[in-house]
């Protein structure tokens, strides 16, 4: 696996920003958005919103112990509502396009990347109080409904500084995650170079849970749940 290969598959971090801006932003990204990030970021910070980072960059050993924590039930499997489901009650396929609603595949998270982050306000944030990263915190009644809905302004208007939601409505795929930011310049061409066989490999050199089932639904797995986003 040659190094770009590794790089969008979480295998690489030669495309992150420095440690210094890593302990500023309180997470790391793409260098390239850095800039953008603090522009808006900047910009939230004029409308009262207090713009911070949840989740950054996630390695493919941090997106393989999240699957396998979920395949063996030691992490809960998510229902379209977000309610807990009994996994013991499904097939290998229906457990693993259940995960897949929620959460990545490894080697496909788009957060490999370092241009996808999480975000909330940090301003809206209870003390004390854990982030799900769920519906009813992002929803327009939410703690965090407010940012999101400026956001939601900004994004439309293509003033977000090359920021957009990859996953602003459900397609059948990933669930809505309105938490969800991507940095176009750079994802978009991510994307477009990534392909099932770099997937494959990644998958099948691993030591991830339900393995066959996941090579052998792949194609399915690529077209509903990768490539399956909004548009910029």
């Amino acid at each position: 696996m040659n190094k770009f290969s590794k790089l969008l598959t979480g295998k690489e971090r030669s495309h992150l920003c420095s440690s210094f801006m890593t302990k500023t932003l309180g997470a790391s990204i793409h260098k390239e958005a850095v800039n953008s990030f603090l522009e808006l970021r900047k910009e939230a910070g004029n409308h009262g919103f207090n713009l911070h980072i949840h989740s950054g960059f996630r390695s493919f050993e941090d997106q393989l112990s999240i699957w396998n924590r979920k395949a063996r039930g030691e992490l809960p499997v998510l229902n379209s509502d977000a309610i807990p489901i009994d996994i013991n009650s499904l097939t290998d396929k229906e457990l693993s396009f259940s995960i897949l609603r929620w959460s990545a595949l490894p080697g496909a998270s788009r957060h490999h990347w370092g241009t996808d982050i999480d975000v909330y306000d940090l301003n809206a944030k209870p003390e004390n109080y854990d982030i799900e990263l769920i519906p009813e915190e992002v929803n327009q009644e939410g703690i965090f409904g407010p940012l999101h809905d400026w956001l939601d302004i900004k994004i439309n208007e293509k003033s977000a500084y090359g920021f957009f939601r990859p996953y602003n409505m459900d397609r059948n795929g990933v669930v809505q995650e309105r938490w969800h930011l991507s940095y176009s310049p750079v994802s978009i061409p991510f994307l477009e170079q990534f392909s099932i066989d770099v997937l494959h490999k990644a998958i099948k050199q691993s030591d991830i849970l339900l393995k066959e089932t996941l090579l052998d639904n792949l194609s399915e797995i690529f077209n509903r749940f990768i490539i399956n986003i909004g548009k910029v």
